[in-house]
């Protein structure tokens, strides 16, 4: 078996200069190159990276992958993170997940918490900052993993958070990736393979000739078929 990657190719990321606020420096000089090159090359047989052409350098983005398993948020940075485009994603995390040792590692690597079924005013409000300053921020649609493979309904928060971030900043150029994510076995198994599937980003500005609510719902559609597959 073999590993198809997006290179890593730069062993002096500069973590001090590349990790958003709220990142732990010391914490991400240890972790990133621990899952890239030890943890996930050695749990898995194959990593297979398809639509790499449509990874984001630069610009606000919102990363929206389908959950599948706990290893997502790790091969996100994999395929996302600093040693492939020198950038690092903030990750909102259901509010359950935010706690003991879990939850101090998530908040130091650049995860914040918001309540799924009831988001509040501050966490919407907080995302959006998140990207008007530029930064990458990672939502799972779907909420919670399903490992059946099948797309479970889609929140409606991340499409109302992209369209409020572009209304409340014309030119933002703000784009949505979705991602899927496709395991060998429903419960990832040793030497197995995964396959990580990036789709053409969908562009806020094509929404924004509709009204708000019209245009989230659309955009939630859209996400809703790019995901599918």
């Amino acid at each position: 078996m073999t590993h198809s990657t997006t290179a890593p190719n730069n062993s002096l990321v500069r973590f001090d200069r590349q990790m958003p606020a709220g990142f732990s420096t010391w914490l991400a000089k240890i972790i990133y190159p621990l899952g890239n090159y030890l943890v996930l090359p050695g749990f898995f047989g194959e990593i297979e990276i398809i639509g790499k052409e449509y990874i984001p350098q630069t610009g606000a983005v919102i990363l929206a992958p389908t959950h599948r398993s706990r290893w997502d948020p790790l091969l996100i940075p994999y395929v996302f993170g600093p040693y492939v485009t020198g950038r690092s994603s903030r990750f909102m995390v259901s509010a359950d997940e935010v706690t003991g040792v879990q939850g101090w590692f998530i908040r130091r690597l650049g995860g914040f918490a918001i309540d799924t079924n009831k988001p509040s005013i501050a966490s919407i409000r907080h995302s959006v900052e998140l990207l008007h300053t530029g930064e990458m921020l990672t939502i799972f649609p779907e909420g919670n993993i399903f490992r059946d493979g099948n797309l479970a309904p889609l929140k409606k928060g991340l499409s109302r958070i992209a369209m409020q971030a572009e209304a409340m900043k014309p030119g933002l150029n703000l784009k949505i990736i979705p991602v899927r994510f496709n395991y060998e076995q429903p419960i990832p198994k040793f030497r197995g393979r995964v396959s990580i599937e990036i789709c053409a980003p969908l562009e806020l500005q094509a929404y924004q000739q509709f009204a708000t609510k019209t245009g989230a719902e659309k955009l939630h559609q859209d996400l809703t078929r790019s995901l599918e597959g």
